[in-house]
């Protein structure tokens, strides 16, 4: 599983606080906590107006490179913004994101062409978050044949076919499972990504459904996640699935990540 760790998010109050104060320090502990937790990438985002925004990211960015070589996965709803603070990164990372709206894909897609950079594609469009899995499915193919335009390939792509509150739409856990499915079905190599976070919104004992989504998701597909990384039961919860899906191979990766100290008993 690829775990993009949320952490340094201008969205969580005690990250927006410590932007407001330039706490430099509450921002290093952050990136550390997460590198030490088994993190692929470093999620950075500013949630800042829009005249702040990239001075903020190249702060954030900063920062985190300061104590820690995981590559960085550069988080802004506007795709300008992430384009113009990739060269404030030391190493490729990861774009978050791009989806059928506007002018996002031809925006990001010429700038990590010819470059290793990956990037998440939201299956939505202009007209909001399709209804219908088969709706999602027609933006993904759209995102496909303007990536594939760019010669930039499944193995870069890490596709989000969204994640809705359970609460408020009792089929959207099915429709994103069902993505996954069919997705995978056509793109072996294709990544599948989400934030699990999001299932739970309004919910009691939020961590139990986002577990439960976790598990069920990554049965149907999903390899990459959005979460927070110091929560050791969810990662516990990850390393179990893989070795019970068969991909962990004599559950050395679960083994190890328990002697880590990565989840506990």
């Amino acid at each position: 599983m690829i775990i993009i760790g949320e952490k340094i998010n201008g969205s969580i109050p005690s990250v927006k606080k410590a932007i407001a104060e330039k706490d430099e320090n509450f921002i290093r502990n952050l990136a550390k906590l997460q590198a030490e937790a088994g993190v692929n990438f470093i999620d950075v985002c500013a949630s800042v107006e829009d005249s702040k925004e990239a001075c903020t990211m190249k702060w954030l960015i900063e920062l985190v490179q300061e104590v820690t070589d995981i590559p960085l996965s550069i988080d802004s709803p506007n795709a300008n913004t992430c384009v113009n603070v990739m060269k404030y990164c030391k190493r490729p990372g990861l774009i978050n994101s791009v989806s059928g709206e506007g002018n996002k894909m031809d925006m990001v897609f010429p700038a990590i062409a010819n470059t290793k950079w990956e990037v998440i594609a939201l299956l939505c469009d202009d007209t909001g978050i399709p209804k219908t899995m088969e709706k999602r499915l027609d933006v993904f193919k759209n995102i496909m044949e303007k990536a594939q335009k760019y010669n930039i390939s499944a193995l870069r792509m890490h596709i989000d076919p969204l994640v809705e509150m359970l609460c408020a739409k009792d089929d959207g856990i099915n429709i994103f499972f069902n993505a996954c499915l069919k997705i995978k079905e056509k793109y072996k190599d294709i990544h599948i990504t989400g934030a699990a976070s999001n299932v739970s919104f309004n919910l009691p004992v939020r961590r139990l459904v986002n577990q439960a989504f976790v598990v069920l998701a990554m049965n149907a597909g999903m390899d990459s996640v959005i979460i927070d990384p110091l929560n050791k039961d969810l990662m516990g919860m990850i390393y179990a699935t893989e070795a019970c899906l068969g991909m962990d191979e004599n559950c050395i990766e679960y083994i190890t990540a328990f002697r880590n100290g990565l989840f506990t008993k």
